[in-house]
């Protein structure tokens, strides 16, 4: 989408079907397009926050780019190398590169390990250096995400959430990875210590050069962090542009709603609501031929109905999948 050359993520194609079960004994079963043809690049350091209501697919789309789910098709380009030709071996090899931050920092890590030991687990598993050099790596990672190298013998029950989480972060630096997921990695904290990791996600993009696909339906912190910002509705993306300026110029209808539904702490700011048609919102079992959001789009046309609209770039590296949009543009 960007014709960067230095991208070190990219994916052409992407799609993830499931089968489920009909909704009556002996019926047919179906299949749900959870992700359906979504394509996009990530430019060396910089954060794309994918964004997106539950239910849209985006966590879908970060778990397989790291083949922690296979893919249905498309194309996965990791730093030039299609990981998914790779055979087991070179994949687990390439995954020092490539780690995941989930969202419940406590679900993630295991209640019997003490915290160094969860910390040293990825070196352990790539057999790197000596016990001594393991155990002074540890206190090092605790240091890079703010903990005391003390609390090692702890346990993940005797921490905060916001703890937990820089723990999680702190194993998912361990071996020096170029790539990171972050799957709603704030979500489950309070507001107040949402800043804090989001700070500290940064700070450690900038000591160790990190590249971040930074999922969240949070828009106030994708707008803090992102370098560019992704729109995702249906399992197909909609809208796609630096953050500033879907923050300033957001193009596609849903984009609009999004940004409308977030609260403005300001009383005397007044802010017309954005209203959606009445329809139902889309089946991904069942999807209709044309544009998924055109049962509730304020703007839909005829032509919707019928036809998909594909992303096209209405102005430079912003993209958009909307007829509407795309024909005033060029009546413009």
């Amino acid at each position: 989408m960007t014709g960067s050359t230095t991208s070190l993520l990219k994916v052409t194609g992407l799609k993830k079907y499931y089968q489920a079960p009909g909704a009556l004994l002996r019926s047919p079963a179906v299949t749900v397009k959870a992700v359906d043809g979504v394509s996009f690049e990530i430019r060396s350091g910089e954060t794309l926050g994918l964004v997106g209501e539950s239910g849209c697919g985006k966590s879908t789309v970060g778990r397989s780019v790291l083949r922690l789910i296979e893919p249905t098709a498309g194309e996965i380009r990791f730093d030039g190398r299609d990981l998914l030709a790779l055979a087991q071996s070179e994949l687990r090899k390439l995954r020092r590169q490539m780690q995941i931050v989930f969202q419940d920092p406590y679900s993630s890590l295991n209640p019997r390990m003490t915290i160094g030991r969860i910390v040293e687990e990825p070196l352990i598993i790539h057999r790197l250096g000596t016990a001594s050099e393991r155990r002074s790596r540890v206190a090092e990672l605790l240091g890079l995400v703010g903990l005391s190298p003390q609390h090692r013998d702890r346990y993940p029950h005797e921490f905060s959430g916001g703890q937990r989480q820089r723990v999680v972060i702190a194993r998912a630096i361990a071996l020096g990875p170029k790539f990171i997921v972050c799957d709603e990695p704030v979500s489950a904290l309070d507001v107040s210590v949402q800043a804090q990791v989001v700070n500290l996600l940064q700070d450690l993009q900038d000591r160790l050069a990190l590249t971040y696909l930074f999922i969240s339906h949070a828009l106030p912190v994708v707008r803090h962090i992102a370098t560019r910002v992704a729109i995702m509705y249906a399992g197909k993306l909609v809208e796609m542009a630096p953050a500033a300026e879907v923050f300033r110029n957001p193009l596609h209808p849903y984009t609009r709603l999004l940004l409308s539904a977030v609260p403005i702490p300001d009383p005397h700011h007044h802010r017309e609501p954005q209203t959606v048609s009445e329809g139902a919102q889309v089946d991904l079992a069942r999807p209709s031929a044309g544009c998924s959001f055109y049962p509730q789009c304020p703007i839909r046309r005829p032509e919707c109905q019928e036809n998909e609209p594909e992303l096209t770039e209405a102005s430079p590296d912003h993209w958009v999948a909307c007829f509407a949009v795309a024909n005033a543009e060029k009546m413009e």
